[in-house]
This record gives structure tokens, sequence and C-alpha cells, in this order.
């Protein structure tokens, strides 16, 4: 007898960014010089004084279970961050460190939604969004964007989406894939209609280290009072550290809801990896001159996409004011044959381009928009000008 699937698990679609970057791997695997464009994560290296931290952590005997929660020393450290820079008041027991901000999402909708909950979900989004509501049981409910405003949520849009199943409204702010910031005033617009419909709020502010062109970030629950009840931060330090393999992320929340967010913890993983909780802390506590410097090179790197897609006719992306993706309109694109290939979507598009010019991309369907293409200015500058001449050269 051969072990059958659950129906969820079969539903659950691979996640496409991770894909692309296997494929990727396998070409350079197999002797290709592969210009890899498709990854989310920064192309620094984790900061010395953190790594130091962690072989100081080992040293010391930091290596039993810690709390499932986190360490109250990183908690602390958490709470006080958002209270210096948003003047936003956390209590240690509001804040859960998880592994990894895409943890703490699945806490966060596996805490509070049940089957049958709809989650207004804004597209262009992330991939894993739609599949680990899914996996609760609960509905997403996708709402096109468009690209002349932004890819932003609009309230007409928001009001719109909503029926008397809505219990839940998610945002990204800045975006991942399009880079997109949302103003104070629209954030407030969107908050109103949160409060009027009783809606929860997921934010997810994993990149709001890194906004540029001098841009203020702004934090959803500081934009209205009582706003802060009603909605589940996640951040965390893997986008603004370079620590993604680390694997800490946190959740910040009402009381009533992170107690019951650590006891689910405690049956999953039983604690974050209790090292990279004490490298953590020293990300937060440390020198931040780290995180300006890979801000400013970021901001470089953006300026340059931002001038190498204006100058290739046809293609277009929006304003990347954050993160550090580049969403590109490919449709001009599509309906043509590269190199003897049929390219009629946007998956054809990117895989024809990794095929033959060894450019890695992740196609826009994959973030429930059609004829996009995402790349990640996250890599060297060396490799953006070499993988945007090969894009140059590939749509003619």
């Amino acid at each position: 007898m051969s072990i059958e699937v659950s129906k969820i698990v079969q539903g659950v679609e691979p996640s496409a960014t991770l894909a692309m970057s296997a494929k990727a791997k396998e070409l350079k695997s197999a002797g290709e010089t592969v210009y890899n464009l498709s990854v989310g994560e920064p192309d620094f290296d984790t900061p010395k004084h953190i790594c130091e931290a962690a072989i100081e952590a080992m040293k010391a005997g930091h290596t039993r279970y810690t709390v499932s929660s986190g360490i109250p020393q990183l908690k602390e450290a958490v709470c006080r961050d958002y209270k210096n820079r948003f003047g936003l008041d956390y209590k240690p027991s509001q804040c859960v460190v998880s592994c990894g901000a895409k943890h703490s999402l699945h806490n966060a909708f596996f805490t509070s939604l049940n089957p049958g909950d709809e989650v207004v979900l804004p597209a262009p989004c992330w991939v894993s969004y739609a599949e680990l509501i899914k996996l609760c049981g609960a509905t997403p409910v996708i709402v096109e964007t468009k690209q002349e405003d932004g890819f932003k949520l609009t309230a007409d849009a928001f009001l719109a989406a909503i029926t008397p199943k809505t219990k839940m409204l998610l945002l990204c702010n800045p975006s991942n894939p399009t880079g997109s910031c949302y103003t104070r005033d629209e954030l407030l617009a969107l908050a109103k209609i949160v409060v009027e419909k009783d809606l929860v709020v997921i934010a997810d502010e994993i990149y709001e280290r890194l906004v540029y062109g001098g841009l203020s970030f702004t934090s959803f629950p500081t934009v209205l009072d009582g706003l802060q009840e009603r909605t589940i931060l996640i951040g965390g330090v893997s986008k603004t550290y370079a620590m993604t393999g680390w694997r800490i992320g946190w959740l910040l929340a009402p009381e009533t809801f992170t107690k019951k967010v650590s006891s689910l913890q405690s049956q999953e993983t039983s604690n974050p990896c209790s090292i990279s909780q004490y490298a953590a802390l020293a990300a937060l506590e440390g020198d931040q001159g780290c995180v300006e410097a890979m801000k400013v090179e970021f901001e470089k790197r953006r300026n340059y996409v931002t001038e190498r897609i204006a100058g290739i006719p046809g293609l277009s992306a929006p304003q990347m004011d954050g993160a550090f993706y580049a969403f590109m309109n490919i449709k001009n694109f599509l309906g043509r044959s590269y190199g003897g290939v049929e390219v009629k979507t946007d998956r054809d598009w990117c895989l024809a381009l990794l095929e033959q010019k060894k450019v890695a991309t992740v196609f826009g369907s994959a973030f429930f928009a059609d004829g996009y293409a995402r790349a990640s200015f996250a890599a060297s500058m060396e490799t953006l000008e070499i993988a945007f001449d090969r894009i140059a050269e590939f749509v003619k």
C-alpha cells in the first residue's frame, strides 16, 4: 500500500521563486555561468559582529532549548526597536520569535483563520501567502492592482472585495514582488475601512528598513488610533541584516493572541534556533552602520536597474521605492519566437531567457500577475550589468 497524500497538501503549489533558483543552480552545476536575478535574499555576507555573537553564544553554552516564544532578551530588544523607531508600545509578552518571517506568517494564519474565512490579498503578491492561507482552509481573495497605481491597493478596490466572510487584509509593505511602498495617506485610507468593517490586518513589513529616495517608511499600526489592537505585525532580521539562513522572524500582536501563537509554536518547533536568536539580538543591539551600508548599495543598484529598464524599448516597471525587486512588464515581448522557441506566457519567457541567455528571473504569474517578470537586484553590479545586457539582446 502506498502512502496517500492528504487532500490539503495535494493542493499546495511549490514555491516558484525557489523553483527558478533551483533551475539556475542546476545549470550552474552543469558548468554554465548563470546570472541569477531570481533570489529574494541579500547577496552580502552577514555582518561580522553578528557572526561573532553566534560563536560566543555557542561558547557560552546557549545550545539548548529556549522558551518557545524566544529568549526574553531578544523579545525585549524587538519591542525597544519598534518603540524607538515608530513609537509603538509592545510588551515582550506580545512578541513571538519564530523560525523566520514565513513561519511567523504561518503562525498568524493558523491562529486567526477558520475554514471559510476570506483574506483580501492585493496582487501582485508573494508566492507563499495564498498557499499558507489555503492550508488553513480559508480563502485568499485576490484583488488585482494596476501598474499605473504603483501596484498598490486602493480604498475602492478594497471595499469592493469585502464580503460577509471577509476576516482579514494582508498587506506587504514595501512589496515583494513590486518594490512599491505605501504612503501614510494611502495606508490611512485602508485603515479606516479596516476599522469600519471590523477586520484584522496582517502587516508584513519585513523589508521596512530597505526604502529609497529619502522616503520615510510608515508602519501600518501607527496611522490610526486603535489599529494596533487589530494588527498582526510581521518582521525579522533576514533582509535587513543579510541573515536569511539564520531563520529568525517575529510577530507582534495583542497578548491574548500571542499566548495562543506561543502554544501553537511549542507544538511545532519547540523554539527557534537558540544560536540564531543570540545572533539576532546582536543584530538589533549592535552598530546599525551595516544596515545603512547595504541600503546605500541597494539604492545604487535600484537606480541602475531603473535606467536599464527605461533604456529597453517596450519594457517597463513601476517605481521601486523599497525592497530589492524590479517587476518588469514583458507583455510586449510575448507571442514571439526566441531562438526557435515559441513564447506565449511569462513563464515561457523566463524559462527561455534562462536557457538561452542564462539569466534567471521569476515569472509574474507566480505572483498572480500575468505578463510580468520579477528581477532581484540583490546581486552584484557586475552581475546586473551582464544580466541586463543579455535581457536587451534577448528581447531584440
